[in-house]
């Protein structure tokens, strides 16, 4: 028999917002507390309960400390070279030529391993304040944005052989700006690790694979998910006039791009579409470019107003509640615009699941997607209906949409078939079958 109720702890740099990893955290500890579990949470920023947190500020990865760690270890230049030799002057007739440039400042080593004690003592604290009996490590054993957090919780589950699941969603291996640096010791120690009380869990079939290649470690797949048994409440009097505060005149298609600006979700696509299809439309995207800077930001107005696009940048007025902006306008949530969107443009070239993608099939919409390499293997063969493309904007691809635009009614079927098959294959059903299995074989019992 299960037992009622386990302290769970979830680690993260952030549980705050809605990027993935915050999103997918609520999911699961909705999903826990439903099985009778306690979640309490650390991380550098949190907008959970404050009874149930443990704030550590200098967990966040965009924190100065980190950030200047971040600088140095992927930096791959000439000048991180140069520190590290002129810390040791005593040393430069050793060096010669052929010798490795990719070292680090002798300095950043005592700085993280001085963060990653300072960390270790903190994570004694969390699992001594609330009572701790299973760890949930969300991202930060998986992608190398906050090192000596990583290095620390390693240590502490060593030392402690703690039960914890890594739940992991991007891998450093996965994008380009890891590829050239100067900590691949932590890397390999602790991104991830290898301990027998970790059970690791990666978001699609893709990274199982890489896991075991790379590590021979085995991994489960949890998808993320929705909650696709509980279908989104009808729009209300409030959401009414999002397409008239969104400058959507009558006759005129809503697209709309539900992600944050940023290169990797190839919002180009969606412009090029919009130029070709020569109807009447605007673009609204949901969300600011965030913490990854503005060049790309500015590089889709540029490209927008080449083409001859309108594209309405409304992250002021699409936030996570209702409420005003500064100068009176309304605040909408997506829900409030989703269910007004004509189409969901998802041109993203890297995803490691596609939380956006699920959201647009539980509102129902026509769904834009980039052939990327997660929907390609775990997503498309469920049967989903969409227009897709691969990599660029095809004759096609045109053809499609115009006739999904024009025929309501298929889409509509298209839609609502999309629907059940979230249902069955990404909903929080699905998830509470994995991750009660998954904690039962934590605390060694059966289900």
């Amino acid at each position: 028999m299960t037992p009622s109720s386990h302290n769970i702890g979830f680690i993260s740099t952030r549980f705050a917002g809605t990027d993935g990893v915050s999103l997918e955290t609520a999911k699961w500890a909705t999903v826990l507390e439903r099985l009778g579990h306690k979640c309490f949470y650390f991380a550098g920023e949190c907008d959970r309960e404050p009874n149930q947190s443990h704030v550590v500020p200098e967990a966040f990865y965009r924190h100065p400390e980190i950030d200047k760690l971040n600088q140095q270890a992927y930096s791959g230049s000439w000048t991180v070279t140069k520190e590290a030799r002129a810390a040791h002057p005593e040393m430069a007739h050793l060096h010669k030529d052929f010798f490795s440039i990719y070292v680090r400042p002798p300095a950043m080593t005592r700085r993280v391993n001085e963060l990653k004690d300072y960390f270790k003592d903190h994570l004694y604290e969390f699992a001594r304040r609330f009572d701790l009996e299973i760890l949930i490590v969300e991202n930060a054993l998986t992608i190398p944005l906050n090192l000596p957090l990583g290095l620390a919780i390693t240590e502490f589950i060593a030392e402690t052989g703690y039960p914890t699941i890594a739940h992991h969603h991007d891998f450093h291996w996965e994008r380009q700006r890891f590829q050239v640096n100067c900590v691949n010791d932590y890397l390999a120690a602790a991104f991830p690790p290898t301990l027998p009380s970790i059970r690791h869990v990666v978001i699609n079939s893709i990274q199982a694979q890489q896991i075991a290649s790379r590590y021979g470690l085995a991994a489960r797949v949890i998808p993320n998910v929705m909650d696709f048994d509980s279908p989104p409440p009808a729009s209300d009097s409030y959401s009414e006039t999002v397409r008239a505060d969104f400058d959507i005149r009558d006759g005129e298609y809503f697209f709309l791009q539900p992600t944050r600006v940023i290169q990797r979700k190839g919002i180009e696509h969606a412009i090029e579409l919009m130029r070709r299809l020569d109807l009447p439309a605007k673009l609204i995207i949901s969300h600011a470019a965030d913490d990854e800077g503005t060049a790309y930001e500015k590089r889709v107005r540029e490209y927008a107003d080449l083409l001859d696009v309108t594209v309405r940048f409304e992250a002021d007025q699409v936030q996570d509640s209702r409420g005003t902006t500064k100068d009176g306008k309304k605040i909408y949530t997506l829900s409030d615009v989703y269910p007004h969107a004509d189409m969901v443009t998802y041109p993203s070239a890297i995803e490691g699941f596609g939380n956006a993608f699920l959201e647009a099939v539980y509102y129902r919409r026509l769904i834009l997607v980039n052939n990327y390499s997660i929907y390609e293997v775990d997503i498309k063969p469920k049967g989903f209906r969409t227009i897709w493309f691969d990599g660029f904007i095809s004759d096609s691809t045109l053809t499609a949409t115009r006739y999904a635009l024009k025929n309501p009614d298929q889409t509509q079927e298209w839609v609502d078939a999309n629907y059940q098959l979230a249902k069955r294959y990404f909903s929080y059903t699905v998830l509470e079958r994995r991750l009660e299995s998954i904690v039962a074989d934590c605390l060694g019992y059966q289900v």
